[in-house]
């Protein structure tokens, strides 16, 4: 008997983390869909209140609210962005509150990039409360990057 409760206990864990999984995935994929439609409102109903989104230039760290005067004149003009998802991680913390992914994406003007986030778990549901989007730079020519962006900020 005790391993049949065991053995049930178990099920439930694994089937309960498998959903949060799944509503964690479903929260990433709708911000995608939704910045690829313009879709502005249901685009930032993803974010909790005091979330930030971090770009990919070294100026781009922003409020929620700074971040939705950035999106708003591009989602007007009908025409958001697009990112595909290659490969995905979940991660949970202990109590399963939050969440936090790192994914590969497709862009067709970047190419490669990285998306990477952290998920607060509220009442409403799974919440993005931070975004952070980079460019992944191949070691091979790191070094030339490097040097090209110190050149940009004047570091040499």
């Amino acid at each position: 008997m005790r391993v049949l409760i065991l053995t049930t206990l178990c099920l439930l864990c694994f089937y309960s983390q498998g959903s949060e999984d799944e509503k964690v995935s479903a929260v990433i994929d709708s911000l995608h869909q939704y910045a690829a439609q313009a879709k502005f409102n249901e685009y930032f109903e993803l974010y909790s209140a005091g979330a930030t989104f971090i770009g990919t230039d070294a100026s781009e760290t922003w409020t929620l609210e700074e971040f939705k005067n950035y999106a708003k004149p591009v989602f007007d003009r009908g025409s958001g962005w697009t990112y595909k998802s290659r490969e995905r991680h979940i991660y949970f913390s202990p109590n399963k509150d939050v969440a936090w992914f790192d994914e590969l994406l497709d862009n067709a003007s970047l190419g490669l990039t990285r998306g990477t986030g952290v998920l607060v778990k509220t009442g409403s549901g799974w919440k993005v409360t931070q975004y952070h989007l980079t460019i992944p730079i191949p070691n091979d020519i790191a070094d030339s990057v490097a040097e090209q962006i110190k050149a940009y900020n004047g570091m040499h």
